[in-house]
């Protein structure tokens, strides 16, 4: 908890300058188009949030969470910040708490890829790391718990710090991007679910804004995310995922299923097959969630095509491939993980000659 003082309301005013300076030089994120059959009358579009000064979608969700605890009280001159984090997440925040001069812990998995701890280091922060994933939350709230110290805590804080209905949020940048696209009102936005922060922000904003736009979340192996949904219940637990980013062994309090219109269920090695098909079609150099978004958008566009549905769909790019060198894209932890990529990538090259989702293929 931190005290604030009156004195200190020039150095919050400061830190908000900062963190809002941030985004302004930073600018938005690209569209990139995928390339599907212009004739099938179906659009497929990848936000890039890859090109963040971090690298990763997590970046607009650091800033979020930084700019409500200022503007809230909750972060002054003399606070420690911590937070439980697989990994994406910390490495934001570690590089705004150094942006206004505060330091940053991260509890994270023992687990967690030396490339994203090198990373939360190079921007400053510490990494505690524990041996049993269900602790991280356990250990960082004991120690948000000390005088100055706040614990951010995005799972619970993600769908309430962004503002829906249009400032610093994707959704609102999702929209005017595609005003000038052949279907500029999207049919899908399909997305994965870490914290349930950014399915929360689109789907409120589609509500909020009254368009058609549908919500798909795309949810891969081990995750409570799915059963959640599909059987309304927050007490769905899972094992936790091996797609980094996405997917939980618990429904954390952020995940709002009421705006989600539609959910599925994606093979990690499918996720895989697809992340390194994007690589090898378009140059661009994405996770392993990114994979898990582009399955489902496929799945999706099929379903379009055989209803002679036209429209467009708009999934992310999480963050870039180069933290996954060690794992995506090595044959042999793929190999130790009993993944099996050949069916998933046939089923996919199907899809993109023909526009048919074929299980009998994977």
């Amino acid at each position: 908890m931190t005290v604030m003082r009156i004195e200190d309301r020039s150095w919050v005013e400061n830190a908000l300058r900062i963190v809002e300076a941030d985004a302004n030089r930073s600018a938005d994120t690209h569209l990139h188009p995928f390339p599907l059959p212009a004739e099938w009358g179906i659009d497929l579009y990848l936000k890039d949030e890859s090109v963040h000064p971090t690298g990763s979608l997590k970046h607009r969700l650091a800033r979020s969470l930084f700019l409500f605890g200022l503007a809230n009280g909750d972060i002054g001159p003399r606070t420690t910040l911590v937070e439980a984090s697989s990994g994406s997440t910390a490495v934001s925040e570690a590089y705004f708490a150094r942006l206004i001069g505060l330091e940053f812990v991260a509890v994270m998995p023992a687990t967690t890829s030396p490339t994203k701890i090198a990373l939360i280091e190079r921007y400053g922060g510490i990494c505690r790391l524990v041996e049993h994933s269900g602790a991280v939350y356990d250990v960082a709230e004991e120690l948000g718990a000390q005088k100055d110290w706040l614990y951010l805590d995005q799972f619970t804080n993600a769908s309430v710090v962004t503002d829906w209905r249009g400032n610093n949020s994707i959704a609102a940048s999702i929209f005017d991007q595609m005003a000038l696209e052949r279907f500029p009102v999207p049919t899908w936005v399909v997305v994965g679910a870490g914290t349930g922060g950014t399915s929360a922000t689109i789907g409120r904003y589609c509500r909020y804004r009254r368009v058609p736009t549908r919500v798909c979340v795309v949810d891969p192996e081990g995750s409570a995310f799915f059963e959640a949904w599909r059987d309304d219940t927050r007490d769905a637990v899972g094992t936790g995922s091996r797609i980094e980013g996405i997917g939980r062994p618990r429904v954390e309090p952020s995940f709002v299923p009421a705006v989600i219109e539609h959910m599925v269920r994606i093979p990690d090695a499918a996720s895989v097959a697809a992340v390194r098909m994007l690589d090898q079609v378009t140059g661009l150099h994405a996770g392993g969630s990114t994979g898990t978004n582009l399955v489902g958008a496929f799945r999706l566009a099929a379903d379009m095509k055989a209803r002679g549905e036209q429209g467009s769909i708009v999934t992310l790019l999480c963050d870039g491939g180069e933290r996954y060198e060690g794992t995506y894209y090595d044959d042999a932890w793929v190999r130790s993980h009993g993944m099996n990529l050949d069916a998933h990538r046939a089923c996919i090259d199907h899809f993109l000659a023909t526009g048919v989702w074929s299980e009998s293929v994977c």
